[in-house]
């Protein structure tokens, strides 16, 4: 309880979110955190989400850095239904992230995404990123709580506005799930 009133006491976003990290780091060690802030507007076009880092507990992956995704299984379940997703082993990342090849050198293996939502769009994701290929229940639980915590030092985008259409999808690869990937953990 205190670990999270302090994040709430923080007084500023910067600050809550190194707490935050502090305890991803807790939680979690040896793995990575980003918070990306949709900034996608109705001047945008439909079919795409635009993100802006809005925080990264690596020097190396610089704030305001930008990302464009389109509707594949991983946004729908972000974007589209609001629910968080769990990716386990090197194989899920490479399937459901473009960019997998660049995240491959921080030793990257399985991933917590969680979605901050709002009047039912998705403001913002907490993405935590395991230098192991699995996580255990009681990091996923741990991580999404810290999820909620940090939900609110997040500013919604002014005009937010997105529009993804599940039934307008391209046909995906076979493999690709609108699920969760877990595997046993030894």
């Amino acid at each position: 309880m205190e670990v999270l009133d302090a994040i709430a006491q923080a007084g500023q976003a910067q600050e809550a979110l190194r707490r935050v990290d502090r305890v991803r780091l807790a939680v979690a060690p040896g793995s990575i955190f980003s918070i990306q802030q949709n900034v996608t507007t109705a001047d945008d076009p439909a079919g795409e989400v635009r993100l802006r880092r809005f925080y990264s507990s690596e020097p190396d992956i610089p704030i305001n850095g930008r990302k464009l995704k389109k509707l594949t299984p991983w946004s729908d379940r972000l974007f589209v239904q609001g629910m968080p997703f769990v990716g386990e082993g090197a194989d899920v990342l490479a399937l459901h992230f473009d960019d997998y090849p660049q995240m491959r050198r921080f030793g990257v293996q399985s991933v917590i995404n969680v979605p901050f939502m709002r009047q039912h769009q998705c403001f913002a994701t907490f993405n935590v990123f395991g230098a192991r290929p699995c996580w255990l229940p009681q990091e996923i639980l741990a991580l999404r709580l810290l999820a909620l915590a940090a939900a609110s030092w997040v500013p919604i985008t002014p005009g937010l506005h997105y529009v993804l259409d599940p039934a307008a999808r391209p046909p995906s690869r076979p493999e690709a799930s609108t699920q969760s990937v877990r595997h046993e953990c030894e």
